[in-house]
């Protein structure tokens, strides 16, 4: 995991919701039949994608993108990696990008962090190219959280400090108003009370609860997270995907993220983007993607959903939602 922040975006503020985004009736590029998941022509997709915008954001530029590819190639060596990779993420809703091992996933985060350029294509963040922007004026339009690593000799809120980076024209002394968003960030991602330990003292789950407030500190609007949930026991993942959810429900966070728990994304997203082999198979919301196969046979998974009933937390209402909630069991087919 990086000590400082990678990027984020500030600018883009068109998107402010407050529930989450309505389902769009239209299937998104695959068949509805198992084992009939086909790629999906890139013009195609992205025109699909674009139909994707949430009906209940405010959104001042309805046809931007908070992310787009377009025609993406990129290699690691002489062989493409990836190759014509198109698709588009919708503001004011969590989307997760899912497959199996090697298929991209995270060269695709790199490429939006600008930490990699496509060797054909274009990448834009809130429908600006990225590879226009210096990285201080990416770090301000989107915050990207990679994978983790060896946590840096720190305390947690000196890490969640480096978050205004992008803002400080040299390194100095943080101003009031980066103290009062380092305070803010501290809050929302429930560390605060952590703040003067360090983070090789914490646990899997409280560290990268540090790590998603340092990018809550930078102040954008969109949030990439690069297998967030790695090394984290199970009450641990659903802990931080309940706080990843209530971000962008309560506080207007776009949110995009690499994972590989297809339970997880299944539960916490609002859409899916399916990837294989460096191209995206199928994209759109998550019932639809589940519904038409393209996430089974990427794994080679038989996914059967269901429902239980949902008690009620301490402080909840449930007037005008459903009083049950969604998982999954998965099975693996045979070969």
């Amino acid at each position: 995991m990086n000590n400082a922040p990678a990027s984020c975006g500030a600018e883009g503020r068109e998107v402010r919701r407050s529930n989450s985004p309505a389902r769009t009736n239209s299937p998104l590029g695959c068949s509805a039949r198992r084992g009939t998941a086909k790629q999906v022509p890139s013009g195609k997709l992205a025109a699909d994608l674009s139909a994707l915008g949430s009906s209940t954001a405010e959104v001042a530029q309805p046809c931007v993108p908070a992310i787009e590819l377009r025609e993406v190639s990129f290699s690691y060596g002489k062989e493409p990696f990836i190759g014509g990779l198109s698709a588009m993420f919708s503001h004011g809703a969590v989307t997760s990008i899912v497959g199996p091992n090697g298929c991209g996933k995270s060269t695709m985060v790199k490429l939006v962090d600008g930490l990699l350029r496509p060797q054909a294509g274009e990448v834009r963040v809130g429908g600006v190219p990225t590879l226009s922007l210096k990285a201080k004026a990416r770090a301000r339009r989107v915050a990207v959280l990679a994978q983790a690593s060896r946590p840096p000799a720190m305390t947690v809120e000196a890490l969640v400090a480096c978050g205004r980076y992008p803002y400080q024209a040299h390194q100095g002394k943080l101003s009031r108003e980066d103290r009062e968003h380092v305070e803010r960030a501290l809050e929302l991602a429930g560390i605060a009370r952590f703040r003067t330990q360090e983070l090789r003292r914490l646990s899997g789950g409280e560290r990268q609860r540090a790590f998603i407030a340092m990018t809550l500190a930078q102040d954008t609007d969109l949030i990439v997270l690069d297998e967030p949930t790695t090394y984290l026991d199970i009450s641990a993942c659903h802990d931080l995907m309940a706080l990843v959810r209530d971000l962008n429900r309560r506080e207007g966070k776009t949110v995009a993220m690499v994972i590989h728990d297809l339970d997880l994304a299944l539960r916490y997203s609002d859409y899916l983007v399916v990837m294989q082999k460096g191209r995206v198979v199928d994209a759109g919301p998550t019932d639809e993607v589940l519904a038409s196969g393209a996430v089974g046979d990427a794994f080679s998974m038989d996914i059967c959903p269901h429902d239980r009933p949902r008690f009620a937390e301490r402080g909840e209402d449930f007037e005008g939602r459903a009083e049950t909630e969604r998982g999954y069991v998965l099975y693996p087919r045979r070969r």
